[in-house]
């Protein structure tokens, strides 16, 4: 990790679960991190005194191109550019195929695709228009990502999250095409306990801790960012599956 101290890191979905576990993390390991979320509330109360880093919080949507362009212009204009990016926003939601809402699907897609895709092509640009040969993407996806829906009601939840693993091989590969040794990867996790389930009711946090469902913490999640990261250049670790000890559920 010694290679990122003093970079700057942009960790999207920074005001609570992973994003903010994620972002103390980095802050611990003295990068410059810039904590995106449509709130800013929490990600300020995350600023740890005794941290090498530094923690700016900034204010964005992630569904809305326009407020991820201002986002970036902000930190090339006042820190110089973004070495690091942590795709962390995402949303999940209850909606059958055959009867769901599509403003709801596209709530969904908005962020865990689109907006994702938008941040990282703004990195990715960033990183190459400054020469930065030693980058680094990583998506929070999902074991979503690895097996078919267990529930019609988040078919679309884990359509994204299918959508986020194909893109990030694309992405490898048009960085392999380009000889940038720019790095990528994904971090797919079995149920963490985070506030993505809030507004659900059938997969709510609390149903889960009802059928007594084991979960990981975010802090977990941000271990596994900080292995990803650690690797040496020559080593590119290209997914980490994490799942709940005793998991019987996905």
């Amino acid at each position: 990790m010694e290679r990122y101290a003093g970079r700057v890191a942009l960790v999207t979905g920074a005001n609570s679960g992973i994003g903010a576990a994620t972002a103390r993390a980095l802050l611990q390991k003295g990068l410059k991190v810039v904590g995106l979320d449509k709130r800013i509330d929490m990600i300020k109360a995350q600023e740890l005194k005794d941290a090498p880093g530094t923690l700016y919080p900034l204010q964005g949507d992630v569904s809305s191109e326009e407020s991820i362009l201002c986002a970036f212009k902000w930190i090339k204009e006042n820190l110089g550019g973004v070495d690091v990016l942590i795709n962390s926003a995402g949303v999940c939601g209850e909606s059958l195929p055959t009867t769901g809402q599509t403003a709801e699907w596209k709530r969904i897609l908005d962020v865990n695709v689109l907006g994702l895709s938008i941040c990282t092509r703004e990195a990715v640009q960033s990183m190459l228009d400054r020469g930065v040969d030693d980058g680094f993407i990583i998506h929070i996806c999902s074991i979503s990502s690895h097996i078919m829906p267990f529930d019609p009601l988040i078919s679309m939840y884990f359509a994204s999250k299918h959508a986020v693993k194909t893109l990030l091989e694309g992405l490898r590969k048009d960085l392999v095409a380009r000889n940038s040794k720019i790095r990528c990867g994904q971090i797919s996790p079995g149920l963490v306990k985070t506030e993505i389930f809030n507004t659900l009711q059938k997969h709510s946090t609390e149903a889960l801790e009802n059928m007594r469902l084991p979960m990981m913490e975010s802090e977990d999640m941000a271990d596994a960012v900080i292995y990803m990261l650690s690797q040496p250049p020559r080593v590119q670790v290209c997914d980490i599956i994490l799942r709940p000890t005793g998991d019987l559920f996905c």
